[in-house]
């Protein structure tokens, strides 16, 4: 599948702010532990803002706590973290605050998490007319605008139960995007799906790297997505970035042994 670019941009643009390149995300010194496992440990890691990210490395090496880290979905045990200027942790300004610098972010997660008795249309509206305060007719012309954008412009009044997980994770996608996210997160977001409908869905983000300025901070083992989408690769191990670089060198000349070992695995 793939969707007409234009449309792509225009919704788009619709859905995040303009990018300037400056750095949007910083790790410093981050040590997150459950229990006696240390899961990332003294990480430091950026990413500068409209730039396409793609954490790759072994399960359990620290790639999706970063994600819910973001999402203060947990919280880190030592170091810093901000976006967009703004310290997400230590917490500064409290619960307030925190939502304030969560709005920066979209996450699509592995499973599709659309609330079953809420129409297409009104699970992509819902989040920018409740937390947002986005009028309801604004929030429905840009809802419409992003299902269209995702090639479900048809299914807007589907219930989520009508739809195959190809179309559900279509549908979250235009959900993340249409609370206008400075930087959208992806986590595994082909895991949960059948083979047959990992190709619709990874399409629908390719155009979305390719067409707009979007930031995307995605985890993934589809590597040949990561390598035609990212700018930069991190390489993740044992809760530390060992090393990184654009796709073409990270994928075809990689310095260390244990990359080597894992793309060999994986590729």
């Amino acid at each position: 599948m793939s969707t007409d670019p234009n449309l792509t941009k225009d919704a788009a643009a619709a859905s995040n702010p303009a990018v300037d390149g400056r750095e949007l995300i910083r790790f410093e010194n981050v040590t997150k532990r459950f229990g006696d496992n240390v899961v990332l440990d003294g990480l430091d890691f950026s990413v500068a803002s409209g730039k396409h990210v793609t954490l790759i490395g072994p399960s359990s090496s620290g790639k999706t706590t970063i994600l819910r880290l973001l999402m203060t979905l947990t919280t880190p045990d030592e170091g810093r973290i901000t976006v967009g200027g703004g310290q997400l942790f230590p917490a500064n300004g409290g619960e307030k605050r925190l939502r304030e610098v969560r709005k920066n972010i979209g996450l699509v997660f592995q499973q599709f998490n659309l609330l079953p008795n809420m129409r297409v249309l009104r699970n992509v509206m819902e989040a920018p007319v409740q937390v947002l305060g986005l009028p309801k007719d604004e929030a429905e012309v840009r809802a419409r605008e992003l299902l269209d954008m995702v090639g479900l412009a048809d299914r807007a009044d589907a219930y989520p139960g009508r739809l195959s997980g190809g179309q559900q994770q279509r549908v979250a996608i235009a959900r993340a995007l249409a609370m206008r996210p400075q930087v959208l997160l992806l986590d595994e977001v082909t895991s949960a799906l059948d083979p047959e409908l990992v190709a619709g869905v990874l399409d629908v983000l390719r155009d979305i790297a390719r067409s707009t300025d979007i930031t995307m901070l995605c985890v993934t083992h589809e590597m040949s997505f990561a390598r035609d989408i990212s700018d930069q690769v991190p390489m993740f191990d044992a809760g530390r970035v060992i090393e990184s670089g654009p796709p073409e060198k990270i994928f075809s000349e990689p310095e260390l042994d244990r990359t080597r070992e894992f793309l060999g695995a994986v590729l």
